[in-house]
């Protein structure tokens, strides 16, 4: 069955608390449709409901320390413990050794040996696809850096992106959703809705076997410790989501989830221990969410959905 996973960093579950949590007071009307009308917090989850299924999930590794975005979104996008790997947990962007690993057990490359079809939603521009034309050097002065997940779309091939081209044509998503950080660095792009947004993702995801997008905004506001600008962040995402849960055909499974907290609690501003939450809805929610505990168990999840139809367990 075909699998939209929709990344969002930054995103654990916190305390009930709207002094210091922002999506106790976002008004996030889609993201409670999940959780039986409640906010995303601590004592809302595990739930469960017809097709829908919400788990608390790891993201410490069995690694002392905060967890932190290079080795947590290496650890989502490949079933391997990278931050066991590398001995340590490990911010930003992925080191040579965490490359290595999403080189070789990338899920969108484990997508690809099973002769199916990944793609990568968020719209990358020109400087992208130049340095991969230039075969991905590592600049000294650190001009580009990729991310897990661009690094784990790569090692299926440059055919998984999609280009600011195809964002304009409507056939990519803004990692900011309705354009606005796109317009501030000079895109000549309109805004966007982002229920629309939503609906886009969900008619391309339609048409591939395994999509993914990523919004790092979450994490961004989290570490501003700004509530204001985290609740506004927060509602954006909310209709995304909702667009997306709108137009999503029946047979796909969506899978949400996040590698570390830190938008929860705005009392802090590191990353926090909390766990995060996976929400599966769709076919087969049940069978992926008996699956998952850790982020170790994200991509092996969903590659059991995929080949589910195949009648591999």
């Amino acid at each position: 069955m075909p699998v939209f996973l929709c990344f969002i960093d930054g995103v654990g579950l916190g305390a009930d608390d709207p002094a210091v949590n922002p999506l106790v007071l976002a008004r996030m009307p889609a993201l409670r449709s999940l959780l039986g009308g409640r906010p995303l917090v601590r004592g809302a989850v595990p739930w469960t409901a017809p097709g829908l299924k919400v788990v608390a999930t790891d993201p410490r590794l069995d690694v002392p320390g905060l967890p932190q975005s290079a080795t947590g979104q290496t650890t989502i996008f490949t079933g391997t413990n990278a931050a066991q790997a590398i001995g340590r947990h490990l911010y930003a962007y992925p080191t040579p050794n965490l490359r290595a690993i999403l080189e070789v057990h990338s899920i969108f490359k484990q997508v690809k040996a099973l002769g199916r079809r990944g793609t990568f939603l968020n719209a990358f521009g020109p400087q992208f696809f130049t340095w991969v034309a230039e075969g991905q050097p590592l600049h000294p002065d650190r001009r580009y850096r990729p991310s897990a997940s661009t690094l784990a779309a790569l090692a299926a091939g440059v055919e998984a992106f999609r280009s600011v081209e195809q964002l304009q044509a409507g056939e990519a998503v803004a990692f900011d959703i309705d354009h606005t950080v796109m317009r501030e660095r000079g895109y000549a792009l309109p805004m966007l809705d982002p229920a629309e947004a939503g609906r886009r993702a969900a008619r391309i995801a339609g048409d591939h076997d395994f999509a993914l997008y990523e919004h790092f905004l979450t994490d961004k506001a989290g570490h501003a410790r700004d509530m204001a600008e985290a609740i506004r962040v927060l509602e954006r995402l909310d209709a995304f989501l909702g667009g997306l849960l709108e137009a999503l055909p029946p047979d796909v499974l969506l899978v949400i989830t996040s590698d570390h907290g830190n938008i929860e609690d705005l009392s802090v501003k590191s990353h926090t221990l909390n766990d995060v939450a996976t929400i599966l809805k769709g076919p087969g929610a049940e069978a992926a969410a008996e699956r998952i505990r850790s982020l170790t168990d994200i991509t092996p999840a969903i590659i059991a959905a995929i080949t589910h139809a195949d009648g591999v367990a």
